[in-house]
Formats: C-alpha cells, structure tokens, sequence
C-alpha cells in the first residue's frame, strides 16, 4: 500500500515544496502550536506557509538573492521556522546560531559564514550581535539586522536593524502591489534543488573551532523519511515538542522535516528548563531525547518517589524489581513477552506505571528515541520497565543526522540498531565506522582539507568506534579520539565508564582521565539540586556549590558512588582517584560545547591542578 508520505516525498522535493503540499491539503489543519502567556497559540497550515512567503519576500526585498545566508541565533519559535523555510523558499541557505552562544562565538559563525542576514530573537541575542558589530574589523558582510522580539530596544539607534513583522508586511505589500508576485515566488519554490545546500550546521567543536557542515535538502529529507515509513507515522499520529535548539540537526530532523513529511504538529516548549512541564501538557506521540534529557525524566521519578509516603515508596520499589524482571526476559527472549508477564505488567500499569507514565507527559507516546550522545543502559532500562521502550539511533551532522536505528525486533539496550535501507557502512582495522549514503554532506565550508579527511572515496569518517553485538545491531564504543591507552598499554573507552558513574543520583557529571598514565582518575561535577538536598536531609550547612563540593562528607557520598561503579568494572578500568570540581562545567567558560558535551582537552588543561594532585608532577 503506498501511503500518504511517500506520495509527498516521492522523487525530488525540498522542505519549501512540502511545507506547500500541506498548506494546499489541509490548509486549516493545525501545523504549529506556542504557548504564550499561559495560552496554547495555533497556527495553521495556511498561515504556516503565508507567512513564510511573506518573509521570503520581505526578504528579497531588503536585497536577499539566491545563495545568500540568513543566520538565526533564537529560541525555538514559529519565527525561526518561518525565518528558516523563508530563507530555503527562495534558494537562500540558513545558519543556525545557538541561543546560549556567547558573542564570540556568534561572531566566529556569522563571520566565517559570511552572512548578509541574520534574524535576532530578542534583545538578548540583538546585544550580541551589537558587541560583535563593535569588535575589532566587526561584521564586514552583514547588512541587515531582524529582530523578533522587539520588547526593550524602542530606544535602540542602528540602520541595519529592522524588525520581523517589518520584514512580513513588505512581503505582504509586495504581494499586493505586484499582481505576478505569488507566481514568481511559486515558479522559485518548484525550480528549488534537492541537492542544492539549504542549510549550514555549525559542529559542536570538541576539539577545535566549529566547522560549518554544508547540507542540503535530501541530506536531511531521505534519512527522515525512513523514520517516518519505518514507524507508521502520519498527520493523525505525528504530535512532538519541540525543545532543543533549531540550530542542532536533531531538532531540525525532529521538528521540521519529520513534520513535514508526514503533517503533523509541533509544538514550541517554553525552554528547555520548563519540558517536563511541557510534556504534561501536551502529551506528544513521538519523543525524542538525548541522553541528559532521559537521565532528567528517570531523575525527576526517583527524587520526587523520596517525597512520597513509606507506603508508596515501598510500592514503587516492589513494582520496579517485578518490572526489571519482565525486562529482563523480554530482552532474553529477542522482546517476546509471554502471557504471564504480559498479564503481571497490566497489574503493575494499573498500579504504579500509568501514573509514572502520565507524571512524565508520555502516556500518549507511540515512539521513544535517543540520540546525540551514548547514554547509560540502566537509563534505558528503567524506561522499559515502564513500558516506554527508547530507540537508540545513530548519526551525526555529517550523515543527514540518522543512519542507524533501533526498531521493534532490532532493540537491545546498549546497541543503536542496524542502518536505514540505501545506507552502507564498514569497519576499519582500528574499528572505526565508515558510512556511505545519500545523507553524506556536501564537506565543510571553505576547508576542503577538513572535507578531504572526513570522506574519503564518498565514505564518510565518523571517527567512532564501533562493534557488532551478536544479535546483528551496532555498538557505539566511544569517539576515536576520546580512547584512553595507559601507560601499560591498555586500551579503555572512557564513555562507559563515565555513563556508569552519571547513573547516580549524586552525580551530573563524571571525566576519566588516564592517557598514558598508570591508572585512571575522575574528575566529577556533582548534581547541586539531588546533593543539596542530600545534604540539607544530613543538617549541612552551604551556600552555593562551591562549599557544597568541599563539605568532607559529599566527598563520602561520593566516594561510595565511585565505589559501586568500580565494582562492575575489570580492575584495569576501576577509577583509583577523584577530584570532586569546585565549579559546574559551563558552556560561557569553554569546558561544554552548546550541546553540553565536554571538552575533554579544555578540561584538562583548565583542571590541570586537580589533576596534577593526582599524579603528581611526574606524569
């Protein structure tokens, strides 16, 4: 039976031809949903698509041409949506800036990208700008200025700044006062290019500054349109919200090409702090999280059970050891449940689950996915207990985002599935895992050394290592360049370890060191709320982080956390030494990237003290 998405993504389309289908389908259904001032805003498909034309034509003209860039440094809003597809309408490339970017960083991407546009958020992101506008040679390519939020900058003086529903109602005049306006922009959107680059995702920088991933339409289309054959999703079934940032292309596979595939709709969370909320709210059918968001959700259940009556808390613990057990045969029997265990998880569902799971905004939820980063298996584990069941998948920016998922029949915990269909991988001799695919990228811009490294004869580097479980499925072992070898030669993927750690309550954040030394160490930033209130139950006194993370006794609560990992660990891999962080890691000093990965060489040179404690200073 063909269905109905892939009538939509049958031969070549672009995002800008999709978001059209809709509006000329179901021009009254609900696209796009934001909450503000307590009140749930909808917006059709119809006002979806006006809207964009608008701006794309406000656009033009402020003097945007085909393969100019926009950049958007926002939160996520229907504006960055319109600014996005906008841009793409009429064959513009869009960059995407994340909202916690300090101005620096802001101004790297801007510069380096060349960027004539850029859509601000509000007065926040606006002042960035203003501060890289007056360093040093400045912005030399920028010309236009356009704000969303215009709340506090009434007496703001800049000739480039302008305001979005500026930009929208020149559009909207243009299309009055010029008869064959609609048709021209309508001509523009059919003659767009799959292939052609629409956007630019700026990686995460890890080891170096960030490089600006060129992709086009069918980079990211083709990998999403498999998701959405693969799991039955359509209009009717397709709800989400949308809460990490636009600019990360797991967003961007999530809230707009997922959604404009299949019709359904997103929703805008508040922020990132307010999604637990959120999902209450709206009770999504697909969900996706990467690790720290699915480390919250099980953290958020485990502090509030210690809120509860002794009677409840008891419960919850009988429920729980009866759910791992039926996980636990289920994952023995290749995910068959026998009649029993089918029959006893009821029990427990009408008991203690289905209040967990409605606590969670996930009762609604057809399918659960994890991504971005490794995460803990007890993590996993613990939503399947549940009966929410997490889909591990597999990709990065340089590969459309996805090219491994976990499915039903192909999902053990700790593996990342098998490829989409039309993606081939291999393994190098040193185990790194080599991909090839239509969702390859277009290189890195303006650095073909960067490109020529990482595809190689149309393969793409990922520089993971990886392994196949026996069952058939890819097991992520850590990034190549993060492997530890000790001074004994051993080789140790510290990610395992670190996870095992951050399995704790206590714990938020956990860096193994050990590279060319004679044993691993830890540096460890606790969890401030769950240890804080630890200590506040044991009558210590503190006032900020700092004097928590010296108080001798987090030190032993610590220390009996480091002590359960190293138990489930060879010797070789136990943690000897820890240092507990006097500050948490943070994006503005350097240490995380804007997806809160560490960087692993900045943190060893900013704690170098901490370290050298450890080993002293002959190593």
């Amino acid at each position: 039976m063909v269905r109905e998405i892939d009538l939509v993504t049958e031969g070549n389309t672009t995002f800008p031809r999709l978001l059209r289908y809709w509006a000329q389908t179901t021009p009254d259904k609900l696209a796009l949903r934001e909450k503000d001032i307590g009140i749930w805003n909808r917006y059709s498909w119809a006002h979806y698509y006006n809207t964009v034309r608008a701006f794309a034509l406000g656009l033009q003209a402020l003097g945007f041409t085909e393969g100019d860039r926009l950049a958007i440094a926002s939160e996520d809003t229907p504006e960055w949506m319109y600014s996005d597809l906008g841009a793409q309408s009429i064959k513009g490339e869009v960059v995407g800036i994340y909202p916690t970017n300090p101005w620096p960083e802001l101004k790297y991407i801007v510069a380096h990208s060349r960027c004539r546009f850029i859509v601000c958020g509000d007065q926040e992101q606006f002042d960035k700008v203003q501060d890289a506008l007056n360093d040093g040679d400045g912005l030399p390519h920028l010309e236009w200025i356009i704000c969303v939020d215009m709340k506090g900058m009434r007496h703001y003086r800049n000739d480039r700044l302008i305001s979005f529903a500026d930009v929208v109602a020149t559009g909207e005049q243009h299309i009055l006062e010029n008869p064959g306006a609609l048709e021209t922009f309508e001509r523009t959107v059919d003659e767009g290019d799959p292939d052609q680059v629409c956007m630019l995702v700026y990686t995460s920088g890890t080891t170096g500054p960030p490089k600006g991933a060129m992709l086009s339409h069918r980079n990211l289309i083709d990998p999403s349109h498999e998701i959405c054959r693969e799991f039955g999703m359509d209009a009717k079934n397709f709800t989400v919200v949308c809460y990490l940032p636009l600019c990360h292309v797991a967003e961007r596979i999530y809230s707009m090409a997922m959604h404009l595939i299949t019709g359904g709709e997103v929703n805008f969370a508040e922020s990132v702090d307010t999604i637990a909320i959120n999902l209450r709210e709206i009770a999504p059918t697909v969900m996706l999280g990467v690790p720290r968001i699915w480390e919250k959700l099980q953290q958020n259940i485990l502090i509030g059970i210690r809120d509860a009556t002794p009677f409840q808390q008891r419960l919850f613990e009988i429920c729980l050891r009866l759910g791992y057990g039926i996980s636990a045969r289920r994952s023995k029997n290749d995910g068959k449940t026998g009649l029993a265990d089918r029959a006893l998880f009821f029990l427990l569902w009408l008991v203690m689950f289905r209040s967990l799971q409605r606590f969670l905004g996930l009762n609604r939820t057809r399918q659960r996915f994890c991504g971005g980063a490794s995460v803990s298996p007890e993590t996993l584990r613990f939503f399947d207990v549940l009966g929410l069941p997490v889909f591990q998948v597999y990709g990065m920016t340089e590969v459309g985002g996805v090219a491994f998922m976990q499915k039903p029949g192909s999902c053990e915990i700790g593996c990342v599935g098998v490829p989409h269909p039309g993606v081939d991988s291999r393994i190098e001799a040193d185990g790194e895992l080599l991909l090839k695919s239509r969702g390859v990228f277009k290189g890195y811009l303006d650095d073909p050394e960067a490109t020529a490294k990482t595809i190689t004869d149309g393969w793409l580097h990922t520089g993971d290592v990886v392994e196949y479980h026996p069952g058939g499925e890819l097991m992520v072992v850590d990034r190549k360049k993060a492997i530890i070898i000790t001074s004994g030669g051993k080789n140790i993927a510290p990610s395992e370890i670190e996870n095992a750690l951050k399995d704790s309550l206590y714990i938020r954040e956990a860096i193994i060191i050990g590279d060319g030394r004679h044993f691993l160490s830890a540096l460890i930033q606790i969890d401030y709320e769950t240890v804080g209130k630890w200590a506040q139950g044991q009558h210590l006194a503190y006032t900020t982080y700092t004097s928590l993370a010296a108080l001798q006794e987090v030190r032993d609560l610590v220390a009996v956390e480091v002590k359960r990992v190293n138990a489930l660990f060879a010797r070789v891999e136990n943690v000897r030494e820890f240092r507990i962080l006097k500050k948490e890691l943070d994006h503005d000093d350097g240490e995380l990237t804007a997806t809160q990965k560490v960087r692993r060489s900045t943190i060893e040179k900013k704690f170098s003290e901490e370290i050298l404690s450890i080993y002293g200073k002959g190593t």
